[in-house]
């Protein structure tokens, strides 16, 4: 076993030492090919990736970066078939030491088809998953690092590794502190107002649809439905228009006859951001309350006959019988709303683009996150500090999401629960 070992190390010689001459002469052949392709484009990648190009207005960073990327994933991928080949000459000498006799070659190949069938299907989603999700979260981190803005940019301009600068800038900087202060606490407020409100709606008429005393239950249930079936961001644009200022029919058949003059919904960061929140709870109940009723359907009436043998008042049967029930079914869903809510940028950009100005900040009255990532990044130019907020989104979000589902009882094993 250690001889086979050792000379793993040279791949395909251990598979050589245990007489696997087509194993091993198909991973020399790999290991000689992988070398023969990729030796310069390594070599320029690692190169790129630390020095992010020497000559200006001819080395684009950008460009560097990412085969940079790509050489740390080949470099993986590489060491990982290499440690593989190691393991497999050591787990070969270890099953002829104790008599097992080498197969001929096509129960080798049928053997070997029958354990890699579940890898060879899930290759294909794990690359995509690599290229289309991991990739461009790792350019986006490594561009948190640099000096990636409007006034230093590739390829007329090199980049340079400037460590945690962008960070210390985000805390530092007062109209940046104050900005990411400002835009983190609405962000917050927005997430869990907006979305705690259309849970509460939903539920509030979930239940009130479900009593035995409620006639027409399809109909009703369909027209709750409706607001869903409708494009959101043509919701949006017509509420954008029903709260204009000037010609809205808000102010102009509601508010104005009642009180005299309008509100500024669209200029006043405060109505703006009171309207924004009532567009999404009307955009997102119905869907929470598809949930609800069908969990809702789902309770057996013995258990409500029950509290009503035990002398259960209405209260009662909805905290300890129809919450429980509900939380139950559609807790990770409903974690996932807080989480979507957290990064709309549809609403927030389609109503009013973030706005309206604010002085003294470098984001708008109702921009969010997401939001003022966007203008930092195709507005501003102001890339590095786009990265840096990014990060910050994503940690947020993961921890919330993590922490939650590990609590959730619908997140648990039967048996842990």
């Amino acid at each position: 076993m250690k001889t086979a070992t050792w000379l793993a190390l040279i791949p395909g010689a251990g598979q050589y030492y245990n007489r696997r001459f087509i194993k091993g002469s198909v991973m020399l052949g790999l290991a000689a090919a992988f070398v023969i392709t990729f030796a310069q484009f390594l070599n320029i990648g690692y190169w790129g990736l630390f020095t992010l190009g020497t000559l200006q207005g001819t080395d684009d960073s950008r460009s560097l970066l990412i085969q940079g990327i790509l050489s740390v994933f080949l470099t993986l991928t590489a060491l990982g078939f290499y440690a593989a080949s190691i393991f497999d000459a050591r787990r070969d000498a270890q099953k002829i030491r104790d008599g097992w006799k080498i197969p001929p070659v096509r129960k080798a190949l049928y053997d070997w088809f029958d354990a890699a069938f579940p890898y060879l299907l899930v290759t294909p989603g794990l690359i995509l998953l690599i290229f289309v999700v991991v990739f461009p979260l790792l350019f986006m981190v490594l561009l948190a690092f640099t000096n990636y803005n409007r006034y230093n940019a590739p390829p007329g301009n090199l980049l340079d590794w400037v460590g945690f600068q962008n960070f210390f800038e985000i805390v530092n900087v007062p109209i940046w502190r104050e900005t990411f202060i400002s835009v983190f606490s609405w962000t917050l407020t927005w997430t869990f107002g907006a979305t705690t409100l259309q849970i509460a709606l939903a539920l509030l008429l979930a239940v009130i649809v479900n009593d035995k005393r409620i006639k027409f239950k399809r109909l009703i249930r369909t027209v709750f439905i409706l607001p869903w079936a409708v494009p959101g961001f043509v919701t949006i644009m017509i509420f954008s228009a029903l709260f204009n200022d000037n010609f809205g029919a808000i102010n102009r058949d509601i508010i104005v006859p009642l009180f005299g003059s309008g509100i500024p919904w669209l200029t006043d960061p405060f109505w703006a951001k009171t309207a924004i929140i009532m567009i999404q709870v009307w955009l997102g109940f119905p869907f929470v309350y598809a949930l609800f009723t069908g969990v809702l359907q789902s309770i057996s009436s013995e258990w409500y006959e029950a509290a009503d043998v035990d002398g259960g008042s209405k209260f009662q049967k909805f905290w300890y019988i129809t919450l429980p029930h509900i939380l139950f079914a559609t807790a990770p869903l409903l974690i996932m709303q807080y989480s979507f809510n957290f990064n709309n940028f549809n609403i927030i950009y389609l109503f009013n683009e973030g706005g309206p100005a604010v002085r003294g900040q470098e984001a708008g009255g109702t921009d969010i996150l997401i939001s003022w990532v966007y203008s930092l990044t195709f507005e501003n130019s102001m890339y590095s500090l786009a990265a840096v907020v990014s990060i910050i989104m994503g940690l947020m979000v993961a921890i919330f999401a993590f922490f939650q589902f590990r609590r959730s009882r619908a997140f648990k094993e039967e048996g842990q629960i």
